[in-house]
């Protein structure tokens, strides 16, 4: 079987011309849609144009298609929020107010900081002006003259890239004043983050944006009413903007016959942990997780567990996950965790549970704001108990102790961060409370490697 949208982590692997090969799946022949045809050489405004890009742009100022438009498409499409939550783009986008007389902001969230997720980093590197044109339209949609694209502190490389891009798309006249002759104008400016986990919360961005301590906001008031400087802003991740422009050229009904009824399209997933050919993978929505596996090479050993949208989401033990779909709907119906930021952390049968958690609950504990008592306490309790627990000074109790400490911390703080801390803990111990509890009696894990 044909790699999708693959490339491997590995600074020696060259992926050449077959960085995006394409497959049947659904029995269709599927392309990938954001990942296609690049080498990572082929990044610039040149190579973009030949694989149709800014055609979409070109679309929607040349022919007539008004805002209405747009977002009806972007509506079909059922294209939804790639940051994590899943929430429907088009409907985000209806809440911007069009009458509105001041000014108004988009801003793209490329803080990519959560344990196991490198999926926009790649879209940044690989496709940076796919990015730049969704803004582009996403700013014609909603009535917006000014962009920021928010990029997480630590990768300075990718952020340069996107400088360059900019310059590329301003010197085309895509970018600026009057773009291709009409009366529209559009200014998009790169942000540099400084690594806070936090500011990836759309509020705590903002803050951070304005040159304040990045720390989440009440809400409401939403972004939509209350954003950046205190006016409307409409804020997308950057695998969401990334999809606007393909939607646009091919309409939103391919798009959503891409994927399955409610999911719609390709989705990217970064896949780590104990396979053989970690990297990002675009499959469709509604792909066998078993597929998305067989892409990456298989696991090394047995397969034990995954956690199959990032840190914060619910661990799934293997063989209950080899029976899941890639998609928000199976994921959380049926698996009880979700798809995330979709970030796959793939364990075998030699990882110790207790170990993994305490990795989790340190970097929850450490990238806490502390603005909120819950999370400000309580992730540094769930880090201290779960070492006692690896050192082998645990006691049985502790297990009621760390369900408890992460039931007073989900739903009591401003941001969803606490809830990020508290379900993993829950997640291990619904499936592995037997190992928390070996662990403990024994002082030792029940695996060799940890013994």
């Amino acid at each position: 079987m044909s790699f999708l949208a693959k490339y491997s982590q590995g600074l020696d692997h060259n992926p050449g011309n077959d960085l995006a090969n394409s497959m049947a799946l659904h029995g269709r022949h599927i392309k990938p849609q954001i990942l296609a045809d690049l080498d990572g050489k082929n990044w610039h405004i040149e190579d973009y144009i030949k694989r149709g890009g800014y055609e979409a742009l070109r679309k929607i100022l040349t022919t007539g298609m008004t805002q209405e438009d747009i977002i009806a498409e972007i509506k079909t499409s059922g294209l939804r929020g790639r940051g994590g939550a899943g929430f429907p783009t088009g409907l985000k986008w209806s809440f911007m107010p069009r009458s509105f007389p001041g000014q108004k902001y988009i801003v793209c969230n490329s803080d990519e900081g959560e344990p196991g997720t490198f999926k926009d980093r790649d879209i940044l590197r690989f496709n940076p002006h796919a990015v730049i044109e969704g803004m582009i339209i996403a700013g014609y949609v909603m009535g917006v003259s000014v962009g920021y694209n928010y990029i997480h502190g630590e990768i300075f490389e990718i952020y340069r890239r996107f400088e360059e891009a900019l310059v590329e798309a301003r010197e085309a006249g895509f970018l600026g004043n009057n773009i291709l002759g009409t009366d529209f104008s559009f200014q998009l400016h790169a942000h540099h983050g400084y690594g806070a986990y936090v500011c990836g919360e759309e509020t705590g961005l903002l803050e951070s944006l304005e040159g304040k301590k990045g720390q989440p906001r009440f809400k409401p008031p939403f972004p939509a009413s209350f954003g950046l400087y205190g006016k409307p802003t409409t804020i997308n991740n950057t695998e969401t903007f990334a999809a606007v422009p393909w939607i646009i050229r091919n309409g939103g009904q391919a798009y959503a016959e891409v994927g399955i009824p409610n999911n719609g399209g390709t989705k990217l997933f970064s896949i780590s942990g104990d396979v053989e050919r970690p990297g990002t993978y675009e499959i469709p929505l509604g792909t066998p997780f078993s597929t998305l596996l067989e892409l990456a090479g298989g696991v090394r050993g047995n397969l034990k567990a995954v956690i199959p949208g990032g840190s914060s989401a619910p661990v799934i033990p293997g063989h209950i996950m080899m029976d899941l779909t890639m998609d928000y709907d199976s994921i959380a119906k049926q698996g009880g965790s979700m798809l995330g930021s979709g970030a796959v952390i793939v364990m075998n049968d030699t990882r110790c549970m207790v170990k993994s958690l305490l990795r989790l609950s340190y970097f929850y504990y450490e990238e806490s704001c502390g603005q909120c008592t819950p999370c400000r306490e309580g992730t540094g309790w769930l880090y201290r108990v779960v070492n006692r627990i690896e050192n082998g000074q645990g006691r049985q109790e502790d297990l009621d102790m760390l369900d408890t400490i992460a039931g007073n911390i989900m739903g009591r703080t401003i941001c969803a961060l606490g809830d990020a801390a508290a379900m993993p803990v829950r997640g291990f111990l619904k499936h592995y409370r037997d190992e928390f509890a070996y662990h403990i009696e024994h002082k030792k894990c029940v695996v060799a490697p940890y013994k």
